[in-house]
């Protein structure tokens, strides 16, 4: 019996409904089955909170910082006002949500309840408000290794940086294959940092489990449809959709892609053709390189910059709000770097064609990149980074009550953060 039929059997079986026949009640029921709930899990990590409230007017607003889940949900710094607690929440418009994009939150709210580790992002509290469903989380200061890198590494992370944020999320990538789930969607943005240096991995609503009924699966042949903005992180195997499917390890790769993304401050792939990505991949092209071009990398922030493409909550929401300017603000990394061999060598055996070559999460916190990280604290991290957004609820007037929000629907925008 897989976790997802354990929480099932000791609560009301819930019948997979379609679009066409959604009520306000039955958007409840798919997704929770009862009108309201919440549970408040003791997180390892040190995330404890008093108490938390399914009452909406026990939330105060302060500003929204950034947006998922194909723009339907909306994410906002809040604080819990019995307790003065600062929290992240999550609101998802369910009116709009497909049925596919249900079943990922019922499959995303009832395993996130089992799970119990220091970097696996914690949800708080869980509760439906009218057709919304609102997700609490811990605040977590530092957002997205993503809005880190647009903010302040322009042109990619230090090596020993990399190492600390990547070592934290293949610590919570082993436990998540350890209880024989796959998260389907490893990329910078689902890798948060909290203000005391804590990684967490967040972007749970892809989650597949392996269990069922008590059997688990070796390869798995669900392929959902994956927005094309997540192409470039997805492994060879998931994007062929054929008879093989893929098991854990095409988690690795995409491990792979987050390293590399984190040492350019760019995405492997993402200046090309999807088409021809997605050729490349198949056809199993060269590692990517780690060291990249200094021109080439200003001439994309550049085409950004005149294009006006916003990072999602980078400089437009958090700079702007706090009267930062990025420019002072952000850390320089030289324009020419390079790294170490351990660090070529984890990329390499991540990014290997053949999933049964590359490492398990386990091994690959083994590997010698790691082994210096494994005896530092989270102060290193820390020393690492600029200072965390301590300041925003001061900075920025809260938000009196909350309204439900018209959403623009779209299938391509990539939100840094995404809880």
């Amino acid at each position: 019996m897989s976790l997802l039929d354990c929480f099932c059997t000791s609560r009301t079986q819930v019948e997979s409904i379609r679009p066409e026949k959604q009520s306000e009640t039955s958007i409840h029921q798919y997704v929770v089955d009862e009108p309201t709930f919440s549970w408040v899990p003791s997180s390892p990590g040190g995330n404890e909170m008093p108490l938390c409230t399914s009452n909406v007017s026990h939330y105060e607003l302060q500003v929204e910082i950034g947006k998922g889940f194909d723009n339907l949900t909306s994410v906002y710094l809040a604080r819990h006002t019995p307790s003065g607690t600062l929290v992240t929440i999550k609101i998802t418009d369910l009116e709009n949500c497909s049925e596919e994009h249900l079943e990922a939150l019922q499959n995303e709210v009832t395993l996130s309840h089992f799970f119990r580790h220091p970097n696996i992002t914690t949800y708080w509290t869980v509760f439906t408000a009218g057709s919304w469903l609102w997700v609490i989380s811990p605040f977590m200061a530092y957002g997205s290794a993503s809005q880190l890198l647009r903010t302040y590494f322009p042109e990619g992370m230090s090596e020993t940086l990399i190492g600390n944020i990547l070592f934290g999320a293949v610590k919570g990538l082993n436990y998540l294959h350890q209880n024989g789930c796959i998260h389907r969607s490893i990329k910078a943005s689902h890798i948060l940092i909290s203000g005391d240096g804590l990684v967490c991995l967040s972007g749970l609503s892809r989650l597949y489990s392996l269990v069922n009924h008590g059997q688990r699966s070796k390869a798995v042949y669900d392929f959902p449809q994956f927005s094309t903005s997540v192409h470039p992180w997805l492994s060879p195997e998931l994007l062929r959709q054929d008879l093989y499917g893929y098991n854990v390890k095409s988690d690795i790769y995409s491990v792979g892609i987050t390293a590399c993304e984190l040492a350019n401050g760019q995405v492997p792939f993402q200046d090309i053709h999807r088409t021809q990505m997605l050729l490349q991949k198949l056809k199993g092209s060269p590692s990517c390189p780690l060291e990249k071009n200094a021109s080439l990398q200003a001439e994309s922030r550049l085409k950004n910059s005149r294009s006006g493409i916003d990072s999602g909550i980078g400089e437009s929401i958090l700079v702007s709000s706090l009267t930062r300017t990025v420019t002072s603000d952000r850390l320089q990394t030289p324009s020419s770097k390079t790294f170490s061999p351990a660090f070529h060598s984890l990329v390499e055996l991540c990014l290997q064609q053949d999933p049964e070559k590359r490492p398990s999460a386990s091994t690959l916190l083994s590997h010698a990149f790691f082994r210096q990280i494994k005896e530092q604290t989270q102060d290193s991290i820390l020393s690492l980074l600029p200072p965390a957004y301590s300041k925003w609820p001061v900075a920025v007037p809260p938000v009196s009550t909350w309204t439900e929000p018209n959403y623009i629907l779209t299938d391509e925008e990539d939100i840094d953060w995404e809880f």
